[in-house]
């Protein structure tokens, strides 16, 4: 596994590890709680998945050329590793109610398929190649969405912590 991914996971697997289901539904109000933040997740990672399938069937990359915004935003998030706070998820990443021990005992399967499948078309297109275009980012390469989820799941895992800690600052 790729070692970011492979760090993603670990951090994700420690972050709720003992958290009971009660804690893992427990938030304040107006915030998501651990299960929904880790269905955000769960969500981001089955959306990737579903991309690079996309790419793989239609036999090339399908990323855009990158605009000058997007550029600056890659190398915000995906350079400087920076997640910016405040920003709506897109719909599809949203929380829907999957049940708080279904999502734990499936993110990290889905981070196993999804660098499974990157690594399948970075194998195929090339390291440099832009793959698949980001929702809010843009165009990124295997290495730049493996940062990307790296960079976004560390900022979630950081919110898990202050919700198992009792903080209402999340």
């Amino acid at each position: 596994m790729d070692p970011s991914l492979e760090r993603l996971q670990k951090a994700i697997a420690s972050s709720v590890s003992g958290m009971t289901a009660e804690d893992l539904t427990r938030h304040p109000e107006g915030k998501w709680s651990a299960a929904e933040t880790l269905e955000h997740l769960y969500h981001t990672y089955t959306g990737t998945v579903k991309g690079f399938k996309r790419c793989l069937q239609a036999g090339k990359p399908l990323a855009s050329v990158p605009t000058l915004r997007q550029r600056i935003n890659i190398a915000l998030v995906v350079g400087a590793g920076h997640m910016p706070r405040g920003r709506t998820a897109p719909p599809r990443t949203l929380p829907r109610g999957m049940a708080a021990a279904t999502v734990a005992a499936e993110v990290a399967a889905q981070i196993c398929a999804m660098d499974t499948i990157i690594s399948q078309c970075e194998e195929r297109y090339g390291r440099r190649t832009r793959l698949l275009d980001h929702p809010v980012l843009g165009p990124l390469t295997a290495a730049q969405w493996r940062k990307f989820h790296w960079v976004h799941g560390r900022h979630h895992v950081k919110q898990i912590a202050r919700l198992r800690n009792g903080s209402v600052e999340t």
